[in-house]
């Protein structure tokens, strides 16, 4: 391990972390599933009587002094009780509208130009005794830039986020904690995008594969995750893997999840379409069948939100992505839209 980790790791003693027009959003659930949801298409579901066009749990500013209960407008999520978990009403959610989606037209808070610079940001939060994800955008850029850098590898980012997950493990309490499992998509998720009220732990690294994930599972299996969402799969077809490989190693990733976190939403996301000739959209779309058939076989939840991103040619809309494969800030507005009703309902469930 470089000193880098090594001083990132002496300061996690005792470490203090604050919690500072679309198709409809489906859904497959597993036999005994306390998913319950109906989702129609075309149609505006309400709960509790109001349509819910966006959640937005506003964070309190905190003394650092360690993780606090989230208080808000909406029931502190406290411990669960593991032995006894409420199901969800059969009530449905509302689909995305252009009011919920509040797509904006640039980047808020600092603008990231490569892998590097966040990746260095992240381990000056983690210096600081914080994660990146409830550090302040304005100390995130004065902080990376004092840092000594160098050329990184995937070595490095499997370490650093190791350490990130030690970190939410030690200083999580009771506050309800989601994770995102993945590649580069999942890992320039922006932090500020990213649905309130919920602690986030990213783990996702730019060129990762199912069997990369796979193998990294065990850096967060000591958290206390309310909901684990997975992608992974588009640097497997870029590298050649076959179809079985890639969906043999999902069943394995979930398999697994499911063993160490068996009290856990797991939420195995529909890999997205792209505008690149050399990845067929078809061949992901019969991929993505197959992943809805593996996740209710092992007890996970799969949601679709391939059709979010498609055009008229079933090819990734220009607007949501930078290059034909990685999103947008736009394409990012409608990924936290599915994201926000998910952890709406997890936390309505709950309480």
């Amino acid at each position: 391990m470089r000193d880098p980790y090594l001083l990132a790791a002496g300061l996690l003693t005792g470490l203090a972390i604050p919690a500072s027009a679309l198709p409809h959003l489906s859904i497959v659930l597993p036999e005994n599933s306390r998913f319950l949801w109906d989702l129609k298409q075309g149609s505006q579901a309400i709960v509790s009587t109001k349509i819910i066009n966006s959640v937005d749990i506003s964070l309190p500013q905190l003394s650092g002094q360690g993780f606090q209960p989230l208080k808000s407008s909406q029931p502190t999520v406290g411990d669960k009780n593991v032995s006894s978990v409420p199901e969800f009403s059969s009530q449905g959610l509302p689909a995305p509208t252009e009011s919920s989606l509040n797509v904006s037209t640039q980047a808020t808070g600092i603008s990231l130009t490569s892998g590097n610079q966040l990746y260095y940001q992240r381990l000056a939060a983690l210096k600081t005794g914080q994660i990146y994800t409830r550090l302040d955008s304005d100390n995130l850029q004065s902080l990376w830039e004092s840092i000594k850098k160098r050329q990184l590898t995937y070595d490095d980012w499997k370490s650093l986020l190791a350490l990130e997950a030690r970190a939410i493990a030690q200083g999580q309490g009771p506050n309800h904690l989601s994770i995102l499992v993945g590649d580069s998509l999942t890992m320039w998720f922006p932090k500020q995008k990213l649905p309130s009220g919920t602690l986030w732990l990213n783990q996702g690294i730019s060129g990762d594969t199912s069997s990369g994930v796979l193998k990294r599972l065990g850096a967060f299996s000591a958290t206390r995750p309310d909901v684990i969402y997975i992608m992974t799969g588009i640097n497997d077809l870029l590298k050649g893997t076959s179809d079985e490989a890639i969906l043999r190693n999902y069943r394995r990733i979930l398999h697994r999840l499911r063993q160490e976190h068996p009290h856990t939403e797991i939420i195995v996301q529909s890999i997205l379409p792209t505008r690149r000739a050399k990845l067929s959209n078809s061949r992901i779309r019969h991929i993505n069948i197959q992943l809805t058939l593996i996740a209710k076989q092992e007890g996970a939840n799969y949601l679709n939100i391939y059709s979010w991103f498609t055009d008229m040619e079933g090819n990734l809309r220009p607007e949501l992505t930078t290059d034909g494969l990685h999103l947008s800030q736009e394409g990012y507005d409608v990924w936290r839209t599915a994201l926000q009703q998910i952890e709406y309902k997890v936390t309505q469930r709950e309480n």
